[in-house]
């Protein structure tokens, strides 16, 4: 029998389901990979926005990491909301620290509604810090702009930044989520040790896609947990998301979640 693997998320929560920690679990439970989590923030959120945030004490951020690693290792670990200086410190400490475990950093800003979520000294210290310990980087258009500070319209613009990230900023691997920009849903892939590749997927005609980074850098880490080579799990992400996104829920008021099933009943339907 084939050890499980396991799958580590530090992150915030949404108490709706559809993104942070528990939009992390439920994709690495359809992944076929045991979920862990550590809280960093807890967010009083939902499909129509954030209305409050409490953070959790730097100690007990620290305390959770350490009661997980010491029993239960993770094969690969991504960090999404991080929102505090004082926790992206820590984490740059502990993740430098670990030997041979891919980390996807998932450079969570905002919500899907626009509503920020990082302050802007905290979105550089992010970018000095997590950044260059990534195994990959998981930004969105918005996302990519801020970390290297340039406006990005185009194809084009998307392999610039991408460009930019991994020899200014230090990541390994990086792919821009380009489902912001018009026509299909195209994701740019870039690495050093590897060429430019182009993902595209059909675009879906919703306004359903709450906590679809969470799930796509959830996906990769669940991949890559599995030992999947990098490139391939970036597709399988592509893939799941994607799936996640077209059968949509629709439920909600605002920004409904994406459906986590989709992608294995999918897969069991051919």
């Amino acid at each position: 029998m084939t050890p499980i693997k396991h799958a580590l998320t530090i992150a915030g929560t949404d108490p709706t389901g559809g993104a942070g920690i528990q939009a992390d679990l439920k994709t690495f439970q359809e992944l076929h990979v045991y979920g862990m989590s550590v809280l960093t923030s807890i967010v009083a959120q939902n499909t129509m926005g954030v209305k409050d945030i409490h953070h959790l004490p730097i100690d007990f951020i620290e305390l959770q990491l350490q009661s997980v690693i010491e029993d239960i290792y993770p094969h690969a670990i991504k960090t999404g909301m991080i929102a505090q200086k004082e926790m992206m410190a820590l984490l740059a400490t502990k993740l430098g620290s670990l030997q041979n475990v891919p980390y996807i950093c998932d450079p969570v800003m905002m919500a899907k509604n626009g509503d920020p979520l990082l302050e802007k000294d905290v979105r550089s210290f992010l970018r000095d810090t997590l950044v260059p310990l990534a195994t990959i980087v998981t930004p969105n258009i918005a996302e990519a702009e801020d970390l290297i500070d340039m406006k990005i319209d185009t194809l084009e613009d998307m392999k610039k930044a991408a460009e930019r990230i991994i020899h200014e900023l230090g990541a390994k691997y990086v792919v821009i989520k380009g489902g912001s920009l018009n026509g299909e849903a195209t994701d740019v892939f870039y690495g050093k040790s590897q060429e430019f590749h182009i993902l595209d997927a059909p675009r879906t005609d919703t306004k359903h896609t709450h906590g679809t980074g969470c799930t796509f850098s959830a996906a990769i880490t669940s991949e890559l947990a599995k030992g999947v080579p990098i490139f391939e799990a970036v597709k399988k992400a592509k893939q799941f998301t994607a799936a996640a996104i077209a059968h949509s829920l629709n439920i909600g008021h605002g920004y409904g979640p994406t459906n986590h099933w989709a992608y294995r009943l999918n897969a069991s339907s051919n």
